[in-house]
């Protein structure tokens, strides 16, 4: 697929060691985290800010095509149907959440085709994968699948392996040198370094690092997202990637997000929700 595809693959060995490494915690409420973080993130996705004090969850919170893309990605694991079938399928029952210009021409197409996309989709939609494969090839393998029916360019598709690397390593300080040296990412950053000259980026490479030095830098779930949310960027993805890495590596997120979550969902997306977190529990 790609040049460094075996290395990628190895690296990836050295890191899902056993079948039923692919989170940290044994949570059961796998996903909401990414969720939460969109829903969070979403009121400042237009109006950015540059301080983690602001309140958690603003009355005009809402969901937006991170959380409904999220959600198609958990019914595809859940049904076994095609990704590109769930995608389609949801993300049409949603036509205003969000959708870039060229994913709205995809979901409409009658011949959906990837776009060569270098985007940052392919990483705000993947952690339902992470919590669901267990196995080294099965985890690569549906990584890709997420990515390529849309996102395809080699920087998209990255973005979706850098999550998951980030996702099953043992601790933050090798998560930090091992993304770096795979996929040449700037690690080596605080929030509070990027955080004065960042602004607005839905690139993937200018997103993922970003989103996992939020993570690093954090000490809880909500900790993690509000520093994703007061670098100034894509608010809603950034919170939404960083939200999943969360999850996974501090645990079960607190009772009254869980229920904010359930309260800003519409009864089809949290129906799929709460089964898949049902199921990978």
């Amino acid at each position: 697929m790609h040049s460094n595809s075996k290395k990628r693959r190895s690296f990836l060995a050295l890191l899902l060691a056993a079948d039923d490494v692919m989170c940290w915690s044994e949570g059961e409420n796998e996903m909401v985290g990414a969720i939460a973080g969109d829903i969070i993130g979403s009121v400042f996705e237009h109006h950015q800010i540059k301080t983690k004090d602001f309140p958690l969850f603003h009355p005009r919170c809402k969901f937006t095509d991170d959380t409904v893309l999220t959600v198609a990605i958990a019914d595809a694991v859940l049904s076994g149907r095609p990704y590109v079938e769930s995608v389609r399928e949801i993300g049409r029952r949603y036509p205003v959440a969000g959708y870039g210009g060229s994913f709205i021409q995809w979901l409409h197409s009658d011949d959906p085709r990837p776009y060569n996309s270098w985007g940052n989709g392919s990483a705000m939609r993947v952690s339902p994968v992470g919590f669901a494969f267990s196995s080294e090839d099965k985890v690569l393998r549906h990584a890709t699948l997420t990515a390529e029916i849309s996102h395809n360019h080699p920087e998209g598709i990255k973005g979706a392996y850098a999550v998951f690397l980030a996702r099953t390593g043992t601790g933050k300080e090798q998560i930090r040198s091992r993304i770096a040296e795979e996929f040449g990412y700037d690690m080596n950053r605080t929030v509070d370094d990027i955080r004065p000259t960042y602004f607005f980026d839905v690139s993937s490479q200018g997103t993922v690092p970003e989103a996992i030095i939020a993570f690093l830098d954090s000490d809880s779930y909500e900790d993690a997202v509000r520093n994703a949310i007061s670098l100034g960027g894509d608010s809603d993805t950034l919170a939404c990637i960083t939200g999943g890495i969360a999850e996974a590596f501090y645990g079960d997120i607190p009772k009254d997000l869980q229920e904010k979550v359930q309260d800003c969902l519409t009864p089809d997306l949290w129906q799929v929700t709460e089964a898949f977190c049902q199921k990978y529990r």
